[in-house]
Formats: structure tokens, sequence, C-alpha cells
């Protein structure tokens, strides 16, 4: 049936009758009975906030379709917490079929003024994993800094071709810069930012400045957090410093670090993390294990089995506004659907 679907789903009109009649969640309810679906976001903003006009459309969401997505997975799903996965996998009571788990990472504020108004009006639980330092610091991660200033307009095509020939890059192979929306251009700008070494990444970043900063607070207070911890909402780590693990200089710190303190902010040690950028190996999830996580997450977009070890790594699935929307930008389920039912399933 995936590869009928698979020809079928081309159709935007097959797609809402496919939904509309049932036959999708049919399909779900049988193939994704044993199997927990983890959702991962990143930012959750209204169009009316000023912060959106600059945010990466990767990795942000509007609001009003937050709302739309857990109204989905209300549907669809049994909505757990972190604390259900865990005693599963540690021998305790069984997830109910179909779980799905709500994720965010890195520790936006908005999360706190705009996703949680709605994970509580919904009466659901979800999991944060938040970069340890960025807990009350107001500028976003680098990456963030360059695409909000691009699409702001002070960051300009030729402070940016010049950023891609002092990082290495050929002259001849500078990028075309073209609209602000245009984000591609930039994003292989970023990719030779992210392959620098720290010191230098930093001196590069700092010479910006002026352009990038834009005095508005992005990241998590610890107000905030201990708020958000209040509601529901389960606090793990995502490293210390943002950085991919596997190019970690202190592992330790990105590990054991993040936990002790994060558990400065809320009062407990985060049992659970995910890698920063998805990046992991089998010595990162020894590491993570020994340092005291239960669970390890990462940004592989399969689905694991709702039964299972503890100390398994799990895969989580993203999406953006484009992903589940129509042509018009309304929130379009079908979509959703099946998006989120093809999943490929883990092994294990």
């Amino acid at each position: 049936m995936r590869a009928r679907l698979s020809q079928l789903a081309k159709s935007p009109v097959v797609q809402r009758a496919l939904y509309r009649s049932g036959a999708l969640d049919a399909y779900h309810r049988r193939r994704n009975r044993d199997r927990l679906t983890v959702i991962m976001f990143h930012r959750v903003l209204a169009p009316s906030d000023p912060r959106w006009a600059t945010a990466d459309p990767e990795y942000s969401l509007r609001d009003d379709l937050f709302a739309d997505c857990l109204a989905f997975f209300k549907r669809h799903y049994h909505v757990v917490a972190l604390d259900d996965v865990l005693a599963a996998r540690a021998g305790g009571p069984a997830l109910p079929e179909r779980p799905l788990l709500i994720t965010f990472d890195d520790g936006w504020s908005d999360n706190e003024e705009f996703a949680l108004g709605h994970l509580r009006r919904a009466g659901l639980p979800s999991l944060m994993f938040v970069v340890a330092d960025v807990v009350g610091r107001r500028e976003p991660f680098y990456q963030e800094r360059l695409v909000g200033a691009w699409r702001a307009g002070r960051l300009d095509a030729t402070r940016a071709a010049a950023l891609w020939r002092d990082t290495g890059g050929d002259p001849a192979r500078t990028p075309t810069f073209g609209g602000r929306d245009d984000l591609e251009p930039l994003r292989a700008v970023i990719t030779r930012v992210e392959q620098l070494a720290p010191a230098e990444r930093e001196r590069l970043m700092a010479a910006l400045a002026p352009v990038l900063d834009d005095g508005v607070r992005y990241m998590v207070t610890g107000d905030q957090l201990r708020n958000l911890a209040g509601h529901f909402v389960a606090i793990g780590a995502h490293g210390k410093s943002h950085t991919p693990l596997t190019k970690a200089a202190d592992l330790g710190a990105e590990l054991g670090g993040a936990r002790t303190a994060l558990a400065g902010h809320v009062g407990v040690a985060p049992s659970t993390m995910s890698c920063p950028h998805g990046a992991h190996d089998a010595r990162i999830v020894a590491a993570a294990h020994a340092a005291g996580y239960r669970l390890v997450f990462t940004s592989v977009p399969e689905l694991p089995p709702r039964a299972g070890a503890g100390d398994a790594v799990l895969g989580r699935v993203g999406f953006t506004d484009e992903t589940i929307t129509d042509g018009a930008g309304r929130f379009a389920p079908e979509r959703l659907a099946l998006h989120l039912f093809r999943k490929p399933h883990a092994r294990g």
C-alpha cells in the first residue's frame, strides 16, 4: 500500500480524499501501531511578532499552525510524556498504541512565549532540549544571526561575499546572492563558517557584530525555563555549547557540564539529551549514557519501536510550514498525515 500511496499522494485532490475518507488513518493505525513517533520542533512564533520576519523558515513554525498540529496529534496519536517513555523502556507500563512525544530543540524564548500556551490549552506534555550556555543569553546561534541579518537587510551581498572569501571560499565560485528570501547562497556561506576553528569563527563573527546584533532577546531565560518545567515541559540537554559532539574538544563538558548547568536552573539534572546538529556515533552514545543520560535522541527521521531497551537512540521527525500547508498557507492535515505516517521504521 505504501507504493500505492506514494503515487496517489502527488495529487492534492486525492490527498484530501484519502484523509477525509479515513483511509490514511486506517493505514497509520495498522502500520504504526507499535511505533513511537517523536516530533521535533524548534521555534514557534506568531507572524505579528517582529522576530518572525527574520526567523529561519527551515526551523520556524507559525503559532496557529502549531495549534493545528497539536489537534492533529490528539486525533491520530496517544500523546505521551517523557516519564511514560522512560518508564516503558525500563520495564514499566507499556506505552499505548501509536504513542507520540513532542520535543523542542535549542532553548528559544518563543517556546515559552508562544508554544507553551498552546500546549497548556491542549493539555499536552512535551520535552525541551536546551543548550546549557544559551540560558539567559540574548543573541541566538551564529547561524541564525547570519540568517536574521540577511533577511532584515543588514547583511548585504557585498559582506556575504566577503565572508565567503574570508572562510577560504574560492572567489571564482562565490555564490550569487539574490532576494532576502533566497537563503540557499547564504547557507553555502554558513557551511563554510561552521567548518572553521572556533577561534577563527569567533573572530569573524565579532567583526560582523554591528551588522548581526539587533538588540532583541531570542534565547530562554532562567525564569522562562522554570516556568516551562512547571507546566509539564520536561527539560533535556542539547549540549553545553551547541557544538556538534563529533567535533567537541571537551566531550565531558558538553555532556556532564550541560547536565550540571541545567540542574542549576531547574533543580534536577536532565535524564535525556538530543545531539546538536544530529551528530553522533557509538562513542558519543556510550559517553552520554556514562554521563547519566538514559535516552539519547537524534534528528534521524525514523520511527523507533514503542517498546525497547532504555539505551536506545531514538530518531525524530521534523517539518516546516511548507510541509503542512496548502498553496494559500492554510493547514492541510492530509499533508501532515502523508509526511508522518509513511516515515521509515527504525530497526530494533
